[in-house]
């Protein structure tokens, strides 16, 4: 992954998740980078996104602010790597702490599959834990793409 650099591996994990959503390429692939629409269904259920932040062009920025239930902020920045509409997204995500000292890192690459007025979309994120956190919240990681596809068929659908 392009972003790290010297930092100790405590864990690793990937996950696919792959959903056929009812509702045109196009708009799907909109959902995730128009920031408006990313900050209505990023994140696990009962998770909000008070800032959510998205240039959509290669090296682009990402930042996202997730609340949890508890009022909890869970930040995260990343990079674009790659936007090819309306086909396929691939970024880096950085988990971190509130003085931006990373938990883990991910790439991620989103692929949108037109099926006929439907989208199969599949995520593939791998990610590389630095912190004593980083296990349990690696451990999240399948629930939490799970979650967030969910909300966003809700949404587009």
């Amino acid at each position: 992954m392009p972003d790290v650099i010297d930092r100790k591996i405590t864990a690793e994990r990937s996950v696919t998740n792959t959903r056929v959503i009812d509702a045109p390429r196009e708009k799907v692939f909109n959902a995730w980078i128009d920031p408006k629409l990313l900050a209505l269904w990023w994140g696990p259920r009962d998770f909000d996104n008070p800032r959510c932040e998205i240039d959509a062009v290669p090296g682009g920025r990402i930042h996202i602010d997730m609340r949890g239930p508890d009022g909890t902020i869970y930040p995260m920045s990343g990079t674009m790597q790659e936007v090819k509409a309306p086909e396929r997204l691939v970024f880096t995500a950085i988990a971190e702490d509130h003085d931006r000292s990373p938990h883990l890192e991910s790439l991620t690459v989103v692929t949108f599959e037109d099926l006929g007025g439907k989208t199969r979309v599949t995520v593939v994120a791998k990610a590389k834990g630095f912190t004593a956190a980083a296990p349990q919240m690696l451990g999240g990681m399948d629930a939490g793409w799970t979650q967030s596809i969910e909300k966003l068929d809700a949404l587009v659908a």
